[in-house]
């Protein structure tokens, strides 16, 4: 037996309830992991909330993160007792995921847990960190350099802006920080941001082209921010992104990218690569101060899971979401 939040819809009747349940039950898979702490990801709180369709298969255990170890394995690059950790792959939409003190999984889906990483603060940098490191990494690939320019990151408060803003500003660059919570401006300074900009200014429709602001840009909301952002970077700049808290549209022109040259990155955490997963947690274990991981997040129980993904959905929460789901 083992207790995970199970989401259950029965006609209009949705509901996430906190259940223990039999090893029978887990899904198919030849590594199984006795999971030691989740995290709670904005999908995790459109799952467990019902806010959105994330959810593809019922019942559902949600979670896209997990860290753990190898209980049992018919997967060679994984014996019993390896530390293990899985972000994305469809967990908590089509497979079961890590707010449950188990997990059945693919073998191909796991990543070594660094050494310098405890479980915990593997998943204190989990999906979101894992994205933020992306987005770099792609920054990177574009030419994107300390001495280009400044660096926006939006949503920065966030779990994504929150790793993106100490990553970036430990590699040399000069972060802006845009979030709708200005009260957090000391935390973002903390992280390593050089500025902190309200959000209020990109949220609302803006001109084809702006003043040119930022070499580069790792953008988690989407829509009217993600088009103002676009339209106020540089010539031959990057903007990355990875989310869509604001919204799925892009209301945007094509000015940007055919009068200055602009590349939008788009960044895929769920089914990314392997070799680039791996690439993305070595770059996070050299260039993540895991001394900032304590600002940046907080330990919750299974317990209280619920309770916070209705506190992350109305933009209460700060930062990353650790769920250690032995308790």
């Amino acid at each position: 037996m083992f207790r995970g939040l199970l989401i259950e819809k029965d006609g209009d009747n949705y509901s996430a309830t906190l259940q223990d349940l039999e090893d029978v039950r887990l899904p198919e898979g030849d590594v199984t992991v006795k999971v030691d702490y989740s995290t709670l990801n904005y999908k995790d709180a459109l799952a467990i909330t019902g806010q959105s369709p994330v959810v593809r298969q019922f019942p559902m255990i949600p979670g896209v993160d997990l860290a753990g170890t190898v209980e049992a394995s018919s997967d060679p690059d994984y014996p019993v007792g390896a530390a293990v950790l899985v972000n994305g792959w469809g967990l908590g939409e089509v497979h079961w995921g890590g707010l449950a003190q188990k997990a059945r999984l693919k073998g191909e889906w796991l990543v070594p847990l660094p050494s310098v990483f405890s479980p915990q603060q593997a998943m204190a940098i989990g999906t979101a960190g894992y994205t933020a490191m992306l987005c770099v990494l792609a920054l990177e690939r574009h030419g994107i350099t300390p001495d280009k320019g400044d660096v926006l990151v939006t949503g920065a408060a966030g779990g994504v802006g929150s790793v993106a803003v100490a990553v970036l500003s430990k590699l040399g660059y000069r972060v802006v920080a845009a979030s709708g919570r200005m009260q957090e401006a000391d935390y973002l300074k903390e992280l390593g941001a050089a500025e902190v900009i309200d959000r209020a200014e990109f949220a609302k429709p803006g001109k084809p082209l702006g003043k040119q602001r930022w070499a580069g840009a790792v953008d988690v909301v989407g829509s009217h921010v993600l088009a103002n952002v676009c339209a106020s970077t540089q010539y031959g700049g990057v903007v990355t992104a990875c989310g869509l808290a604001g919204g799925m549209d892009f209301p945007a022109t094509v000015a940007p990218f055919i009068l200055r040259g602009v590349t939008l990155a788009g960044i895929d955490s769920v089914m990314c690569p392997r070799p680039l997963r791996l690439e993305a947690w070595e770059r996070l274990a050299r260039d993540l101060d895991v001394s900032k991981l304590d600002a940046i997040s907080h330990v919750i129980g299974l317990s209280e899971a619920k309770a916070w993904a209705q506190s992350l959905m109305a933009g209460q929460v700060r930062g990353r979401v650790v769920v250690d789901v032995q308790r």
